[in-house]
């Protein structure tokens, strides 16, 4: 089930969140430099549900948050037509079309929102489940920013840049 997220979600996100920084393959921060809180998270979900063109949504199985997705906008009147969002998923819901259903709701959600007309996202270039989702739901490439992350391999990540107008 897809729906809002509510400030009773916040520790249930927080610690996906957590776990998916310690992966280290899918955000550029580490968990060594993520310090949210379970509060800041539940003050965090209240902004969002308080502003009006963005939004934070949860995928819940059987009563257990499993993923979420946030839209958030700049806020600068040149801008105010777009965003961008991110998603998280636990490991064990992805390749389950969660990720895809948060994507759907969101397009759905841009849809009813007429000041929102187009929606991107950053992904890792060796994010490859991701870009093809995306693709498979009309988001193009805009661009790359070419080894624009280092890991401690000395390896270095390609940052994806696409989106998809929500009208099209």
């Amino acid at each position: 089930m897809i729906r809002l997220a509510e400030p009773r979600d916040a520790e249930e996100m927080l610690q996906i969140q957590k776990d998916v920084l310690q992966e280290e393959i899918y955000f550029v921060s580490s968990l060594e430099e993520f310090h949210q809180t379970v509060e800041g998270q539940r003050e965090w979900i209240q902004a969002k549900q308080a502003h009006p063109n963005e939004v934070l949504f949860v995928a819940e199985d059987e009563g257990r948050v499993v993923g979420w997705l946030v839209f958030q906008t700049e806020g600068r009147q040149k801008t105010r037509h777009t965003g961008k969002f991110g998603v998280m998923l636990s490991a064990d819901s992805r390749g389950k079309g969660i990720g895809k259903q948060l994507v759907m709701a969101l397009l759905d959600w841009a849809h009813a929102h007429p000041e929102i007309e187009k929606v991107s996202l950053f992904t890792f270039s060796t994010n490859t489940r991701a870009i093809s989702l995306y693709k498979s739901l009309g988001f193009v490439e805009e661009g790359r920013k070419l080894k624009e992350y280092k890991f401690p391999d000395g390896s270095y990540v390609d940052d994806v840049i696409m989106s998809r107008f929500v009208n099209e």
